[in-house]
């Protein structure tokens, strides 16, 4: 009806059922209250003691997690400029495998603070611009809260130090357990240039029943299932990999035989038996012991493979496949023969063992590097397991962005709570109306160690006050050093005086976290003492993909949606969900 208004908006443009919210409706501020929504979601499950979050998607699957990135999977957001936050956090999933709750909880705490300078009046392209400037101080403000560093990456202790914080934001308590087996699985396939390593190469078996502490690594790759002939071990065998089924050829057309009597019958089926042994046969004169079937597997040809020694284990999944393939050296085939020798591949051990009551097959390569570590996982519980297992997994991720900066920055919120100091800082030199937007920004990285102190229990306005205050201690401590080495450096112009300088400079970083044990009363501890490291590039990603974000939905004034394409309405909610 609005359409046939003259004046209008918009009014004759667009076609009927078209939705338009502009500046005018408070397009900016609908849009925070959105994010700040999806924010607030995920910002309970942040830190060691986040809460859990039941997820019941659309296959009524429930999935138990604290991750925010399984989450926000499942939870299919539909608001464009949610979508924005989802999609922010979904990079930092695949460029680095973690942090992708601390996008989101930054980028919505940036959008609040936005949202109370845009009521006292500011306008976005200011505040965009203010928090432009803020991300480039912050980014480089990082680089100097580095309090230290992955000498050695081929180091169990030192890899094990660097994943601890990481596994422990989603498995408090198991973190050392943990961090030992995820660092020794990687270890276990690091290649020679570690630049090289590649996630894919540790795998997850799931088993149920023990507990945690009896997970271990395999090297080489976990199957959970038996071989499926009477053969269930070998050992410096020869493989051979065949994609096509293990069984006699059918004819595309359908041909008829016709029988005279019981001899023709006993020698129609001694041809078939003859040409599937002298087949099997073929594969017993190459050297092969061991054969691998991405598909069915006959009786007939069962059979005479049980009769020649032959191990044979189906795996269905062609990426298992490939990675079997990539273990062994072989080659699949899509024909059924004797492959060449370059084609076979060779395995040290292949045999069935029996993990709580689940027998399995391991496919094992005795020598010190192999191409896949497996790692496999007890528990009491599937949601515990696959939880255990996201955890893993953004440990081998960790370890891939080691590979590429080897820095580490205080965790607990201390780096957060040092950008706070040194972005401040920066407001008070900047003029013009960006300082009002740089100090806010500012401000928003308290939302870390308030939130890890209130998933603790603990009071977070006290917990605050005391981090600004050791903070701030060691602030003034490290300025009245620096101006003593900037004098010793002019006097004399030598290496002695730069050494000392940066030796005031790293001294100069508190560690100051957040205790989410309370061990002490103040819940505050040394983060670097306690071993609570973070992975600076990890850091840095979240700030700019969180800060792209929050930039990204502010520069928005104006939402179109054009109506739904015709067909049937999806089915909605069940509201029963709940009832047995």
């Amino acid at each position: 009806m609005s359409l046939s208004i003259p004046n209008a908006p918009n009014s004759g443009l667009f076609k009927a059922g078209y939705q338009n919210y502009d500046a005018e409706d408070g397009a900016v501020i609908r849009n925070i209250d959105a994010c700040r929504t999806i924010s607030q979601t995920v910002a309970t499950s942040l830190g060691p003691f986040g809460r859990n979050k039941i997820v019941i998607n659309h296959l009524q699957k429930m999935i138990l997690t604290n991750d925010a990135a399984t989450i926000l999977r499942e939870l299919e957001v539909v608001h464009p400029a949610a979508k924005l936050l989802v999609m922010a956090s979904q990079q930092q999933e695949a460029e680095m495998g973690d942090a992708t709750n601390l996008v989101i909880v930054l980028a919505g705490e940036l959008l609040k603070k936005a949202e109370e300078l845009i009521r006292m009046g500011l306008n976005t392209s200011d505040i965009v611009k203010g928090y432009e400037k803020a991300q480039h101080e912050a980014l480089r403000a990082l680089e100097e809260l580095e309090v230290d560093k992955v000498d050695d990456i081929r180091s169990l202790p030192a890899l094990s130090k660097a994943l601890r914080t990481v596994i422990a934001a989603k498995q408090c308590g198991n973190e050392d357990v943990l961090a030992e087996l995820v660092a020794e699985a990687v270890l276990a396939v690091m290649p020679k240039n570690p630049f090289n390593f590649n996630v894919d190469n540790v795998r997850v078996v799931k088993i149920m029943g023990g507990s945690l502490e009896q997970s271990k690594v395999v090297k080489g790759m976990v199957f959970g299932r038996e071989p499926d002939g009477s053969i269930k071990k070998a050992s410096k065998a020869k493989v051979g990999v065949f994609s096509c089924p293990i069984d006699t050829s059918q004819t595309e057309t359908k041909g008829t035989v016709l029988l005279k009597n019981a001899q023709e019958m006993l020698d129609f089926t001694k041809g078939e038996e003859a040409q599937i042994e002298a087949i099997i046969k073929e594969l017993h004169d190459a050297g092969l012991r061991v054969v691998v079937a991405g598909s069915t597997v006959g009786e007939l040809p069962m059979h005479y493979l049980n009769r020649y020694g032959i191990l044979v284990i189906k795996v269905l999944s062609k990426f298992e496949l490939r990675r079997l393939c990539r273990v062994v050296g072989a080659t699949p085939l899509a024909r059924l023969g004797a492959p060449m020798p370059d084609e076979m591949g060779s395995i040290d051990v292949v045999e069935t063992l029996e993990i709580g009551g689940d027998r399995v097959t391991v496919f094992r390569q005795e020598n010190d590097q192999t191409r896949t570590a497996t790692l496999v996982l007890r528990g009491a519980t599937q949601n515990h397991l696959e939880d255990v297992e996201r955890a893993v997994d953004d440990g081998v991720n960790v370890v891939k962005a080691i590979t590429r900066d080897a820095r580490l920055v205080a965790g607990a919120g201390a780096a957060e709570m040092g950008l706070v100091e040194r972005i401040s800082a920066f407001a008070d030199k900047t003029s013009g109306l960006a300082q009002y937007a740089i100090r806010k920004y500012a401000e928003a990285f308290e939302v870390v160690p308030r939130l890890l102190a209130e998933s603790a229990g603990l009071d977070a306005t006290e917990v605050l006050a005391r981090l600004y205050t050791a903070h701030n201690l060691s602030g003034s401590k490290s300025s009245t050093s620096s101006t003593t080495t900037t004098t010793t450096t002019t006097a004399d112009n030598t290496p002695t005086a730069d050494a000392a300088a940066a030796a005031a400079a790293s001294s100069s970083v508190s560690t100051s976290g957040v205790d989410i044990e309370n061990d002490d009363g103040t819940g505050v501890l040394d983060a670097q003492e306690h071993g609570i490291l973070d992975l600076m590039v990890s850091k840095s990603w979240a700030i700019k993909l969180a800060t792209e974000a929050a930039r990204t939905v502010l520069a928005v004034d104006q939402i179109i949606v054009a109506r739904q394409a015709g067909g049937p309405k999806p089915p909605g909610p069940n509201p029963n969900w709940d009832e047995d």
